[in-house]
């Protein structure tokens, strides 16, 4: 093999997009953000809409994506990044406007924003990151974390009588008449990277589009937080998160 052959586009299968600067991340090592960041920079890439993109970024450890994807950016008060990407779209229709949240921003302080954004079929992506548990904080429990499942909150693993259930936000999504893509995808593994970033580029393309609210779910770990290596975590996450939260389309309008 030559080196002409070697640097073919096709081969270049680590290329950062060109979104990404060069900031070093923060992110532990085996963290779910950094993949799912690049998948973002590149469907904005090959969707054109370089100058078009608007990220909402709230609070916790997906607040730093601003740091990385050198497109326009707003920071969310906790919770609000929904309420804030509807004003955007709204005043700016042109705009390709999105969210990026994780579970304790989105499903806890931010339920009722992110349920009435949807419902209403504002013209927006929410990416939200469920890796089931208040990453950036502690490791507290989160309202996605599984029953059983220890966290600093609940050392002895969550107990459904003492603090409820786990909270199916894209269940509840797909219910709503506002809501016109639903999915649940995961960056686990090439294939599952490939389906993620599949669902974010339809996502984006209907909001686009004017079809109404999308929400990409994306499972994820936090090997730290968890309190295990990346590979412990990941296989964690397949063996006990994916029953649970399970992987593919819940709605396609």
């Amino acid at each position: 093999m030559t080196k002409e052959d070697i640097i073919k586009p096709e081969n270049l299968v680590y290329k950062k997009p060109t979104l990404m600067n060069d900031n070093p991340m923060h992110y532990c090592p085996g963290c779910s953000h950094g993949v799912v960041h690049k998948l973002i920079a590149e469907v904005i890439e090959e969707m054109g809409m370089e100058d078009k993109a608007i990220g909402i970024s709230p609070v916790g450890c997906a607040v730093f994506i601003y740091n990385y994807l050198d497109i326009d950016w707003q920071e969310a008060a906790h919770g609000r990044a929904p309420a804030l990407a509807t004003a955007i779209k709204r005043l700016w229709p042109s705009r390709l406007v999105f969210t990026y949240q994780g579970d304790g921003d989105l499903a806890c302080i931010g339920t009722a924003e992110t349920i009435h954004a949807l419902n209403r079929g504002e013209n927006i992506t929410i990416i939200f990151i469920n890796n089931a548990i208040y990453g950036m904080t502690g490791g507290q429990m989160a309202p996605t974390t599984l029953l059983g499942m220890k966290t600093a909150t609940c050392p002895y693993g969550r107990d459904a009588h003492l603090h409820g259930y786990p909270l199916k936000m894209a269940d509840i999504a797909a219910q709503l008449e506002g809501t016109a893509y639903v999915t649940r995808q995961s960056v686990q593994s090439v294939p599952a990277i490939r389906k993620a970033k599949k669902a974010i580029r339809k996502a984006f393309e209907n909001s686009m589009a004017g079809k109404g609210s999308n929400l990409v779910e994306i499972v994820s770990t936090c090997n730290s937080g968890w309190k295990m290596s990346p590979a412990d975590a990941n296989k964690w996450m397949e063996e006990h998160m994916f029953p649970f939260y399970p992987l593919g389309d819940l709605k396609d309008k």
